[in-house]
């Protein structure tokens, strides 16, 4: 959906900047006077993107360093900490600027303070770098400086950001032992087929006696590997290129999304730690005073997965419609009964985003328990797959020593 940036009048009469999400121009408009907002100009954001060239194509996305949640989680934390204390916003990113160790969002900073400095809104100017700020934290951003709260914004920020970094990390530290012992088989097959068994290959060659079946096949996928390991890179790395693109087309991305959250044993971790995502997202824009509606709207894009964004986008659909919250979440079939009647719960007593937030806390406790777990379920896999590796091996190269050595003891 289009973004537009306004200028406005408060009921009180004090000027307003910001950032607004809406169909049209129009739309905005009547968004912001429903908001207590008198518009004086609303024009459509421009995405900007300083390295690309005329085909589109990024060049200097490939070379520049990412601004990661490292960065964002300090940035946030002193933010707060500035404002705070008092300090002008300005005088604030300019500061930060300064004494940033990331070299790009040293540069981002920068140009943002100079953007301040020519009369445009800390949201207004976070818009330029989209691939650094999400369209979650501009409108929260956006609510913080309408409310001035801004101090209490980038503390919740830093607080999501906290979060969302822990998760990541307890997943990540997971699947490091599967993904360790991947390589090693696959490792592990390339350097038998290249190496070790061309020279069983060799001593099979001077007996002149019919070699078993697994014998023969295990020969074969040697020898291709011996001849034909430029064909096997080529193959594998015009598949990678050619899954990638796939992935990032929206049909394809779309039904990876989907597929990831089926797949036996992290399917259900994966569509968890989605679902905590959702939580804490939606309950830290509603705690900012974003409206219900816009709220699951860049909830939906913070899940970062096109098959649960397109659901929260339908809940979205089904509130314009009149229809309330708990009934959108029934019909997405995306909750379980307990964040349900948590959900029923916040509306009847209007503390929503406070039980949003207990609904992540309980998929997070959900997801730390199956994460621990996940080796002991994964390791009977990863045994059996080695087994199988070694049995094959095993009857390719010793069935016919035994069967040589039987033929000499009865000659």
């Amino acid at each position: 959906m289009p973004q537009f940036s306004y200028a406005g009048k408060s009921a009180q009469g004090g000027p307003l900047k910001g950032i607004i999400e809406a169909a049209s121009a129009q739309a905005a408009a009547q968004a912001l006077l429903s908001q207590n907002i008198v518009p004086i100009s609303i024009e459509e954001t421009k995405k900007v993107s300083g390295t690309n060239n005329s085909s589109g194509f990024d060049i200097g996305s490939l070379l520049e360093q990412k601004v990661g949640l490292d960065e964002m989680i300090i940035f946030s934390r002193q933010m707060y900490s500035l404002l705070k204390a008092g300090i002008p916003i300005i005088r604030a990113i300019k500061g930060l600027s300064e004494n940033a160790s990331h070299k790009r969002f040293q540069e981002i900073l920068k140009d943002i303070a100079d953007q301040l400095e020519q009369g445009r809104s800390l949201s207004s100017a976070m818009v330029k770098y989209e691939k650094v700020f999400t369209r979650l934290t501009i409108s929260v951003v956006v609510v913080g400086e309408n409310t001035g709260k801004l101090d209490d914004v980038f503390l919740q920020l830093a607080l999501y950001f906290e979060r969302e970094q822990e998760t990541r990390k307890r997943i990540q530290s997971a699947l490091r032992y599967p993904t360790f012992v991947l390589i090693a088989l696959a490792i592990a097959m390339f350097i038998l087929n290249l190496f070790v068994v061309p020279v069983f290959t060799q001593m099979f060659e001077r007996f002149d006696t019919e070699l078993p079946i697994m014998t023969r096949v295990l020969i074969g996928t040697s020898n291709f590997f011996v001849n034909y390991w430029w064909l096997i890179l080529i193959v594998l790395i015009a598949t990678i290129i050619s899954v990638k693109q796939y992935v990032n087309s929206t049909n394809g991305r779309l039904k990876w999304d989907k597929f990831k959250l089926k797949l036996p044993v992290v399917g259900s971790i994966i569509e968890r730690s989605l679902l905590a995502r959702y939580s804490r997202s939606f309950s830290m824009i509603l705690r900012a005073g974003v409206p219900l509606t816009a709220g699951l709207s860049l909830t939906a894009d913070a899940v970062d997965n096109a098959h649960m964004q397109m659901r929260i986008k339908t809940m979205r659909q089904g509130i314009e419609k009149g229809d309330s919250l708990l009934r959108v979440s029934k019909n997405s079939e995306l909750f379980s009964t307990l964040v349900l009647q948590m959900i029923a719960v916040g509306e009847e007593t209007g503390r929503l985003e406070q039980l949003l937030e207990e609904s992540a806390d309980y998929y997070e406790r959900e997801v730390d328990f199956d994460l621990k777990s996940l080796t002991a379920k994964i390791e009977p896999i990863l045994i059996g797959f080695v087994a199988v590796m070694v049995l094959i091996l095993a009857l390719g190269i010793f069935t016919p020593m035994w069967n040589m050595m039987s033929a000499v003891k009865g000659g």
